[in-house]
C-alpha cells in the first residue's frame, strides 16, 4: 500500500510545482487582454471618428468593470473554485476580444472594455490565490513574483502584441484580437489541468460582495499606501489611455509597434520595481517608490515639453519602477496590518482605491484636452500627480518611523 501510494505522493508534489507556473501563464493571458486594444485606440478614432475624450472614457469603462467585480463576486472563488473563476474569466476575456473583432460603433467598444473589465476583476483575485496555492511552501516567494509577473507583465504584453500585429501584419483591426482567442483557448485547455485548490468547492452558492472596509487601526497606514497606489495607478492609466496619442500626435511617430513598447516599458519596470521589495523594508519601500515615481512623472512631462521619445521611455521606466515599489509595499502594509477577519475587504478597499486612480484622472485629461490641447493636458496631470505623490512619499517618510517587517 504505502509503495504504491508513494508514486501518487510524488506525481501530486510534481503537479503542484508545475502548476503555479501554469496558473501563472493563464493569469498573464487574461490580463493581456485588458490592455490590447491600447495601440488601436487612434485607428478606432480615425474609423468612427471620436474625440480624445471619448478615448479615455472608453478606457475607464474597463475600470468601472474591475472595480465592480472586485466589490460584488472578488472573493467567489473561495466558495465555488479557483478553476470555475478562472474559466468564467477567460470567457469573458473572450467575449471582449468578440466584441472588438466585429467591432461595430462605439457601443461594440464600450461593451469589449467592460467584458475585460469583467474579466480582469476575476483574476486579480483568483488569479492570484491559484498561483500562490499551488505553489510549495519552499517556494512562496517565487510564487508571489510570479503572480506580480503575470498581472503587470500580461497588462504589458497586451499592447506589446497588438503594437506588433497592427503595425506589421495585415487586418490590424482584426489579428490582435484573432491572436489572443488563441491564446485564451489554450488557457482553457491548461485551466483544465490545473489541481482545484479549494477543498470542497460549492458551485451553487450565492456571491456574498465583500463590500467596502477600512477598520480603524488599518487607518492611519491605508490612507497613504492607499494614495500612493492611486498616484502609481494614474500614471499607467496615462500610458494605458493616451500614451499612444502622445506618441503620435505630440512626437509625431506612428508607428504603432513604438507605442506598443512605450507602453509595455512601464508595465515591465513596475514588474522590476515590484521584485526589489522583497530586498527593503516597507518603511523603506514605500517613501521611496514614491519618490521615484515622482522623477518618472517629471521626465514624462519633460518629455511633452521638449517632445522627445527617450524622455518618455524614461518616465516609462523610472515611474514605473516607483509605481511596483510603492503598489506592492503599500498592498502588503495594508494586508498585515488589517485584523484577519477584515483582510479581504481591507485589500479589496486598496485595489478599488488603486483602480479608480488608473480610470478617473484619464477621464480628465481627455476633458483637458477639449480646451488646451494634450500637450497642456499632459502638463497638467502630471503636475497633479506629482503633487500627490510627493506628499504623499513625505508624509510616508515622516509617518513610518517605527521597524516594519521587510516585504
Amino acid at each position: 500500500m504505502s509503495r504504491a501510494s508513494a508514486p501518487s505522493r510524488g506525481t501530486a508534489r510534481d503537479d503542484r510545482h508545475l502548476g503555479y507556473v501554469a496558473a501563472a501563464v493563464v493569469f498573464a493571458i487574461g490580463m493581456a487582454g485588458t490592455t490590447l486594444p491600447t495601440p488601436l485606440y487612434g485607428l478606432y478614432r480615425e474609423e468612427l471618428g471620436f474625440s480624445e475624450l471619448m478615448v479615455t472614457v472608453i478606457f475607464a469603462s474597463y475600470a468601472v468593470g474591475v472595480i465592480a467585480t472586485l466589490l460584488l463576486v472578488g472573493n467567489h472563488s473561495d466558495a465555488v473554485g479557483r478553476r470555475p473563476v478562472l474559466w468564467t474569466a477567460l470567457g469573458l476575456a473572450a467575449a471582449s476580444a468578440l466584441f472588438f473583432l466585429f467591432e461595430g460603433g462605439l457601443p461594440f467598444l464600450f461593451a469589449g472594455r467592460l467584458l475585460s473589465g469583467f474579466s480582469a476583476g476575476l483574476l486579480s483575485g483568483a488569479g492570484t490565490v491559484t498561483v500562490l496555492e499551488l505553489a510549495r511552501p519552499e517556494r512562496k516567494s517565487r510564487a508571489g513574483f510570479a503572480a506580480t509577473a503575470a498581472n503587470m507583465g500580461g497588462l504589458g504584453c497586451g499592447p506589446l502584441l497588438s503594437g506588433l500585429l497592427a503595425e506589421y501584419a495585415p487586418r490590424p483591426l482584426s489579428l490582435p484580437f484573432l491572436a489572443h482567442l488563441v491564446l485564451v483557448g489554450i488557457g482553457c485547455v491548461i485551466v483544465l489541468f490545473l489541481p482545484e485548490t479549494v477543498k470542497e468547492p460549492r458551485l451553487l452558492t450565492r456571491p456574498r460582495p465583500p463590500g467596502l472596509y477600512v477598520p480603524s487601526q488599518v487607518r492611519g497606514i491605508f490612507t497613504p499606501s492607499a494614495l500612493a497606489a492611486f498616484a502609481g495607478f494614474s500614471l499607467l492609466g496615462l500610458f494605458t489611455a493616451v500614451a499612444p496619442s502622445f506618441v503620435s500626435q505630440t512626437l509625431g511617430i506612428t508607428n504603432l509597434a513604438v507605442s506598443g513598447i512605450v507602453v509595455f516599458s512601464v508595465f515591465l519596470s513596475s514588474t522590476v520595481g515590484q521584485s526589489w521589495t522583497s530586498r527593503l523594508a516597507v518603511r523603506v519601500a514605500l517613501p521611496l517608490g514614491c519618490l521615484i515615481l515622482v522623477v518618472g512623472l517629471l521626465l514624462v512631462g519633460a518629455s511633452l515639453w521638449v517632445e522627445t521619445l527617450p524622455l518618455l521611455v524614461a518616465g516609462a521606466v523610472c515611474g514605473g519602477i516607483g509605481q511596483g515599489l510603492a503598489f506592492r509595499a503599500g498592498l502588503i502594509a495594508v494586508g498585515e496590518a488589517a485584523p484577519p477577519a477584515h483582510r479581504a475587504a481591507t485589500v479589496s478597499s486598496f485595489f478599488v482605491v488603486a483602480y479608480t486612480g488608473i480610470s478617473l484622472p484619464v477621464v480628465g485629461v481627455g476633458a483637458l484636452t477639449m480646451w488646451v490641447g494634450l500637450d497642456s493636458a499632459g502638463l497638467i496631470f502630471t503636475a497633479c500627480v506629482t503633487v500627490l505623490a510627493t506628499a504623499t512619499g513625505l508624509y510616508l517618510a515622516r509617518g513610518l518611523r517605527e521597524p516594519v517587517s521587510p516585504v
